[in-house]
């Protein structure tokens, strides 16, 4: 085993597939193919499953990761310590259902970063590729929520990942509309209230189950459905389409100015919303300042956080 192979594995895991990670190597695909062939052989087990629509980490491949990254980071420690001339370039990743606060915690690390060079990924992205994000070390951190509906399938799916589930904070629903929607005289809105405006939901790609829906309520017939891919596209619509969606009620002036009003929606129901990790993962430094400040974010939008001892 030498290193130059886990540092081709890291590159193929992280772009999902061997000919985008021979692209950035400057490798043919045969080679870098065939050198983790060899890996493979050498280590007696199959660490990739490779199909035409890429590749991905073996539950053997994903123990294997666990170990080859502490090495390679054990690599760059060697690297920064006894090199001249070397930059260790920080990086960090995490995916996340679409939530102002997560961007805004994201948009203060970097802040903070001094390196001259990092790789930062910020991901919004369908419910099930934070799932898998995490299994294949994509992304240290996933951020989505739970309610009484999901929760049952979403912590089997947890499990089946190795994946590691923390709350941060439980909200209560509320509507996401236009600030020129009608809507907004009201204190508060019922379902019925809402019959007749176009609802706006997040798609989920080919696993469009319910249960992995960003919105609550997800099995509720509506007249009139519209889905979306990313956060800009649902605020336009709020706004011109005089359309609405749900979610936890926090929303940024910073992000959005002020043209989209959350109004409590009369249902009884919540949602949890918290972290997640792969379980045998230790979090980065870099991470552990991440979740404080989506913590000190969360805060400052009046919501308590839920302490160890509350779970």
């Amino acid at each position: 085993m030498r290193i130059q192979q886990l540092q081709y594995l890291e590159t193929i895991v992280e772009t999902g597939s061997i000919n985008e990670a021979a692209k950035q190597l400057y490798l043919t695909q045969p080679s870098l193919s065939n050198a983790i062939k060899e890996l493979e052989a050498e280590m007696g087990i199959q660490i990739l499953l490779r199909s035409k629509l890429g590749v991905t980490l073996t539950d053997e491949g994903r123990e294997f990761m666990i170990y080859a990254r502490q090495v390679l980071d054990q690599v760059q420690l060697l690297k920064g310590r006894y090199e001249k001339d070397t930059t260790v370039k920080q990086a960090f990743s995490v995916s996340a259902q679409h939530y102002a606060f997560v961007v805004h915690a994201f948009v203060e690390l970097i802040k903070t970063v001094k390196a001259d060079e990092y790789q930062f990924t910020l991901r919004e992205t369908e419910t099930e590729n934070i799932l898998k994000d995490l299994s294949s070390f994509k992304s240290e951190i996933g951020i989505l929520y739970l309610n009484s509906f999901n929760k049952q399938i979403l912590q089997k799916l947890f499990k089946e990942y190795d994946l590691e589930f923390t709350p941060l904070f439980k909200a209560l629903p509320h509507v996401f509309v236009g600030s020129q929607n009608p809507l907004t005289k009201k204190k508060r809105v019922t379902l019925e209230d809402l019959v007749d405006y176009p609802y706006l939901s997040y798609e989920q790609g080919d696993n469009n189950s319910f249960y992995f829906s960003e919105e609550i309520l997800s099995t509720l017939d509506r007249k009139k459905n519209i889905k979306v891919s990313d956060r800009a596209t649902i605020f336009n619509l709020m706004v011109g389409l005089n359309g609405y969606t749900i979610s936890s009620g926090i929303i940024s002036n910073k992000l959005n100015d002020d043209k989209i009003v959350a109004i409590p929606l009369d249902v009884d129901d919540s949602m949890t919303l918290g972290w997640l990790k792969h379980r045998q993962l230790e979090l980065s430094p870099i991470a552990k300042n991440y979740l404080d400040m989506l913590k000190e974010h969360i805060r400052g939008y009046g919501f308590e956080i839920i302490s160890d001892t509350d779970k």
